[in-house]
């Protein structure tokens, strides 16, 4: 889609003078402020659009230079009427500017779409900084509870934030297809938290429910600031609903959640059943409500997370994030905490170490497809591959061991899938997973 803004000429000393009146696509445009700063300013911008016009250079008494040439990028400018039969003497009156309903980056640094500013707040939007060079207003939109939304790019907030909510209710956001050929939404959370789950790992007091996807979206709560889901939304115009059910004890909470509308056919859809995805060599994966400080793993979850597998790479290296740093990177080496899935009673229990395979991962459980501490299909003790690992400390050899160690995988198409039981209250200790990862390079044998 793409909007147009029409200037209109006026007239000095007999003469109509108009954005369009020296014909072709390439002119420099007449804009509003050069029609209201008069003649000088005419004559100073006729100069650089006209040469070799004896009738202007009379009327203004200026040499003719060559005219400047400009182009608005990533935008296009047009006229709809243009005459290049009819003489110079007869002038458009009117020219059109045209620019595309692109994204852009509001003046407050949230996303928005480029719109006439009239347009946007006729569709509900907030301006916040320019667009188009200038021609159209960066719209930013945000909705709150009981609202709905068709826009391509949509922030869902509690009422009155940033400020913190504490309260009671059921706060929802309806989005619909902003077109038909919409296959996914993705959410995004810039900002996110709301109650712990019990000691069983249920969210019982509140919850986060996306309803309406075609794929099973678990019910999450607590800390999940810099996740993300993708949830797949079908064929027909069936709208997706975001709730946030809050209630129990007093609590600071607080989300903003981006909602961004994804086409069938974009290159960054993520594969279909995959909640989350990731692309890019390198990146942290946590799963919800992971931290290293309050978190605590959630029951009832069961979901894929899926890494593009880029160009020129052939296997993937996770690592159990370092303690001590939000992203995971820091390289402090304190990782008891970075992958407790199993054994842990309470906060400092006794490690139950490394566990793998369907005999031991029975309740909770990572599936990483072959995975090996070498790269290849044996283990370094000579053992075969595992695919579900387990336990408390991140080693793909299992029997116990209590020490972190890199774990391989050259299955594809790169994926994790992360299972856990209906209570955890045996495992209340434990607060999930993050995980580093790191594409490895092909080898030349696996070129061929």
């Amino acid at each position: 889609m793409s909007h147009k803004i029409i200037f209109a000429g006026f007239c000095i000393l007999g003469v109509i003078v108009v954005a369009s009146a020296f014909g072709t696509p390439e002119d420099e445009l007449l804009t509003e402020g050069d029609l209201l700063h008069g003649s000088s300013s005419l004559a100073s911008h006729v100069r650089s659009k006209r040469q070799g016009n004896s009738f202007w250079g009379n009327l203004f008494n200026f040499e003719p230079k060559p005219r400047p040439e400009r182009r608005i990028s990533n935008h296009t400018l047009s006229k709809l009427q243009q005459y290049p039969e009819r003489d110079n003497r007869f002038l458009s009156l009117f020219t059109v500017v045209r620019f595309n309903n692109e994204a852009c980056m509001s003046a407050s640094g949230d996303n928005g779409t480029c719109f006439p500013q009239a347009e946007c707040v006729r569709r509900g939007g907030a301006t916040n900084g320019k667009c188009a060079q200038g021609y159209g207003s960066c719209c930013v939109f945000s909705k709150s509870c009981g609202a709905s939304t068709s826009q391509n790019c949509t922030y869902f907030t509690h009422n009155g934030y940033p400020t913190s909510f504490d309260g009671t209710g059921s706060c929802q956001l309806t989005v619909y297809k902003c077109a038909p050929d919409i296959c996914q939404l993705k959410l995004e959370f810039e900002s996110f938290n709301i109650a712990q789950p019990g000691i069983n790992g249920v969210c019982n007091n509140d919850q986060f429910i996306v309803s309406g996807t075609t794929n099973a979206v678990p019910i999450i709560c607590g800390i999940n600031t810099g996740n993300h889901m993708y949830v797949d939304v079908g064929n027909d115009n069936s709208p997706v609903t975001l709730s946030v059910i809050t209630s129990g004890p007093t609590l600071s909470r607080s989300w903003k959640i981006k909602v961004t509308q994804i086409r069938c056919t974009e290159a960054y859809r993520a594969p279909e059943g995959c909640l989350q995805y990731f692309r890019g060599v390198s990146g942290v994966i946590r799963s919800y409500n992971f931290d290293f400080v309050s978190g605590q793993q959630l029951s009832n979850q069961d979901y894929t997370t899926c890494i593009r597998q880029e160009r020129n790479f052939c296997g993937i290296r996770y690592t159990a994030c370092s303690e001590g740093s939000a992203d995971g990177a820091d390289p402090t080496p304190v990782r008891s905490r970075a992958f407790s899935l199993t054994g842990q009673l309470a906060q400092g229990g006794t490690l139950v170490g490394a566990l793998t395979g369907s005999t031991n991962c029975i309740t909770d459980w990572v599936t990483i497809p072959c995975a090996t501490n070498t790269g290849r299909i044996m283990q370094m003790g000579g053992a075969v591959c595992q695919d579900r690992l387990c336990g408390d400390i991140f080693n793909s050899e299992g029997g116990g061991a209590m020490n972190q160690v890199p774990v391989y995988s050259y299955a594809k198409p790169f994926r994790i899938t992360y299972h856990t039981d209906p209570n955890e209250t045996g495992d209340s200790g434990n607060r999930g997973f993050c995980l580093n990862y790191i594409q490895q390079p092909c080898t030349p044998q696996q070129r061929k």
